[in-house]
C-alpha cells in the first residue's frame, strides 16, 4: 500500500468514525419503526470500497464496528456486528457488479468509463446491494431475535416475522442512498487523486 493509499484510508476511516451518531449526532429514527436509524457513516466506507480497495473499506468498516460497540452500540451490544453484517453485504454486492461489469482490471476503471456503463454500475450495484443486505438480515434477524439479551430481544416467533418487513424496508432504504452516495463520492474525488 503506497503512502497516498494510506493517507486516504486514514482519512476515510476518520471520516466514517466522525459520522457515527455518538460522535456527529447524525442519526434519524425511521418514522415507521424508531428504534431504526437512519445514518450515514456506511457512505465513506461504500466510496473507499471503490475508490481505494477492498481491503482498505473491510479495514475501515471493522473499525468503525469498534467504535459503534464502544460508543454507540445500540440497544443491543451485539449491534454492531449486526451492523457490521448488514455493510458487508452490501460491500458484497457492490463487488460482485464491479466483476460482472468489469471491462478493465481495477475498480477505478469503472470510475472513467462512458455515462451509460457508469450509470448501470450505479444501478446494478445499488440493486444487487439492497437485495443481499435484506436477504442476509432477514435470516440474521431471524435467527438472533428469538435469543436473550445481549443477542437479541426474545421475541417470539410472530413477533420476529412481524418486525422482518420493517427491517427489510430499512436495510433496503437505508442502502438506497448509501450506495449511490458513496459511489457519487468515490467519482468526484477520484477526479483530482489518482490512487493506482
Amino acid at each position: 500500500m503506497n503512502t497516498k493509499t494510506l493517507a486516504t484510508t486514514i482519512v476515510f476511516a476518520s471520516v466514517t468514525v466522525a459520522l457515527n451518531p455518538a460522535i456527529s449526532g447524525i442519526a434519524i429514527p425511521a418514522p415507521y419503526a424508531p428504534f431504526l436509524l437512519y445514518q450515514i457513516w456506511e457512505i465513506p466506507i461504500v466510496a473507499a470500497f471503490v475508490l481505494i480497495n477492498r481491503k482498505a473499506a473491510v479495514s475501515i468498516a471493522f473499525l468503525n464496528a469498534v467504535v459503534l460497540s464502544t460508543f454507540f452500540p445500540g440497544a443491543l451490544p451485539l449491534g454492531s456486528i449486526y451492523n457490521l453484517i448488514a455493510l458487508l453485504s452490501t460491500l458484497l454486492g457492490i463487488y460482485i457488479i464491479q466483476k460482472s461489469l468489469k471491462n478493465k482490471n481495477s475498480a477505478d476503471s469503472k470510475l472513467n468509463e462512458d455515462s451509460y456503463t457508469k450509470t448501470r454500475f450505479v444501478m446494478f450495484s445499488t440493486a444487487l446491494g439492497i437485495i443481499l443486505r435484506v436477504v442476509i438480515m432477514t435470516v440474521v434477524n431471524y435467527i438472533v431475535l428469538r435469543y436473550p439479551y445481549p443477542i437479541g430481544f426474545e421475541l417470539d416467533e410472530l413477533a420476529i416475522i412481524a418486525s422482518l418487513p420493517l427491517t427489510g424496508l430499512f436495510n433496503a432504504t437505508l442502502t438506497l442512498y448509501t450506495v449511490p452516495l458513496g459511489l457519487f463520492i468515490a467519482k468526484a474525488i477520484n477526479k483530482n487523486l489518482k490512487l493506482q
